[in-house]
């Protein structure tokens, strides 16, 4: 059964810097008033009346938690821990920073009962850290997860592909030394210029340069491959909508879209039938495609992309798309004039770095 989040956003609480790209509030949608014993107990027991028999996590996003003195995160911890001994409670999760996290914190949330720590890792690239003002190095989130996941807890990290100083080959290889620490899973968030920030001057004045959508598209359909082939879930992609993320002039630019990881699933959709098709077309020029349920809108893409671009790229009409719950997520079937070719996501597809080389 699938567990019920419970959240509450801290916006920048804790957070000793910040960095060029942040705007905690506009992109959570939240003040980040720190939660109080009967807040905490009552959004709970609101979140419990919708969730049935589900168990609920509560989560503490935003801000960095860590960085809180030790008896504010036992404020917000202690009301919990009566709810956990219940079974009310099945999971505590919570966001901090690389430098804010050793030993001895990470000992206290073991003992407080957190199982979950995200880390916003955002690069390992230490040009682009000092650029984007984070103020800490790349040896210090192997330093954090080395240190959590002695203590047994999971491990989520967080990356920002776009930052300050970054490139593609750069992203590439910051994923790459993120999935040699095995993480649990990860999120991508690729970089937009929100109003307010540093990162907004800078791209005003001419010194920063954001990825375009289709740059983003085509560095993170590599990155959720790669994330795939390691078999670490990639859990989100693209910042969340709020309402005050999509007020008018909030977003100044950037690759944000509201569907962002449809689209990433889509290009994955597309590569693996094109390299399906190959140089030799269905003699007809029509091909059924047949996929896992959930896959139905990724291999006909948004606004019907993907059926676009055979027709165009190949002279392919996809004349329908049938769903199979027997298949995977990650296989498609072209049936076409009574020829069935089956394709993989994890062994058909090879990205190499000249995909994105000239981004």
């Amino acid at each position: 059964m699938k567990r019920c989040t419970v959240p509450f956003f801290i916006a920048h609480r804790g957070c000793p810097h910040k960095c060029v790209f942040c705007d905690q509030v506009k992109i959570s949608g939240s003040s980040g008033q720190l939660p109080g014993e009967t807040d905490v107990a009552g959004k709970i027991a609101q979140y419990r009346e919708t969730a049935g028999r589900g168990s609920l996590e509560v989560a503490f996003f935003g801000g960095s938690f860590t960085s809180l003195p030790q008896e504010v995160q036992e404020q917000l911890l202690s009301p919990l821990q009566p709810l956990m001994e219940s079974g009310e409670v099945g999971a505590v999760r919570i966001s901090t920073r690389p430098d804010s996290v050793d030993s001895v914190s990470a000992a206290f949330l073991k003992k407080m009962g957190v199982a979950t720590v995200e880390v916003g890792v955002q690069s390992m690239d230490d040009d682009v850290l000092e650029l984007s003002g984070r103020g800490y190095e790349s040896r210090q989130v192997v330093q954090a997860v080395h240190c959590l996941k002695n203590e047994g807890l999971a491990v989520g990290a967080q990356l920002m592909p776009g930052l300050p100083g970054d490139s593609p080959a750069k992203s590439l290889d910051s994923l790459g030394s993120v999935l040699d620490m095995k993480p649990d899973f990860l999120r991508i968030y690729p970089t937009v210029v929100i109003s307010g920030t540093l990162l907004e001057e800078l791209y005003r004045c001419g010194s920063y340069g954001p990825m375009t959508l289709d740059g983003a598209v085509r560095l993170c359909k590599i990155m959720l491959h790669k994330c795939l082939l390691s078999d670490v879930p990639v859990i989100r992609m693209g910042l969340q909508p709020t309402n005050e993320l999509l007020t008018d002039g909030v977003i100044v630019a950037g690759p944000y879209h509201s569907a962002f990881r449809q689209l990433i699933e889509s290009e994955l959709c597309f590569d693996l039938m094109a390299g399906m098709i190959g140089t030799a077309a269905p003699a007809d020029g029509t091909t059924t495609v047949f996929c896992s349920p959930s896959r139905i809108s990724d291999v006909i893409g948004q606004k019907k992309a993907n059926v676009e671009r055979l027709w165009q790229q190949f002279g392919v009409r996809l004349a329908a798309v049938r769903p199979d719950p027997l298949m995977s997520p990650q296989e498609l079937t072209m049936v076409s004039g009574g020829r069935s070719r089956t394709g993989n996501m994890l062994h058909d597809i090879q990205y190499g770095r000249e995909v994105i080389e000239n981004e």
